[in-house]
């Protein structure tokens, strides 16, 4: 495609090659200048960052007893009230992802494992109920198996 390009370029003008071959002027003069190669960024450091000594206060500071249940936006607004100011909200949350902490900070209610009732009838007429599917009989029924 590019042969044809230049061929009929060479006799026609840019612009009629482009028109001919279906290509867009502007991707014409983008194979003639291309850009130059990108350099590789240095890694550049946020001047207002905390430092670790900085983070590991902060994190200490939401893990205390006072804290230990409060969202981060709470515990700013509290430490704020206080005339204390450690960092933004976001860098709190920040703080608690990198410890893979940011999920619920309240104390969660551990209930005991429940036993699913079992009536047991040893004679006649002493259990009654509406669905047998489930019911234990003196002989398992081909086929079936109990749960």
């Amino acid at each position: 495609m590019d042969e044809a390009f230049t061929g009929v370029e060479a006799q026609l003008g840019i612009l009629a090659a482009c028109r001919l071959t279906g290509r867009s002027r502007a991707t014409h003069y983008r194979r003639l200048r291309p850009a130059p190669p990108r350099r590789a960024r240095a890694p550049q450091v946020q001047p207002s960052a905390l430092t670790a000594e900085e983070r590991a206060a902060v994190l200490e500071l939401m893990n205390g007893d006072e804290y230990a249940e409060l969202a981060p936006a709470q515990i700013w607004a509290r430490e704020l009230d206080a005339g204390r100011y450690h960092c933004s909200v976001s860098t709190m949350y920040r703080i608690l992802r990198e410890q893979d902490r940011s999920g619920e900070r309240r104390r969660q209610a551990t209930n005991p494992a429940k036993a699913v009732p079992e009536l047991v009838a040893t004679g006649p007429s002493q259990v009654f109920t509406w669905d047998i599917t489930k019911a234990a009989g003196p002989v398992k029924a081909p086929g079936i198996t109990p749960t």
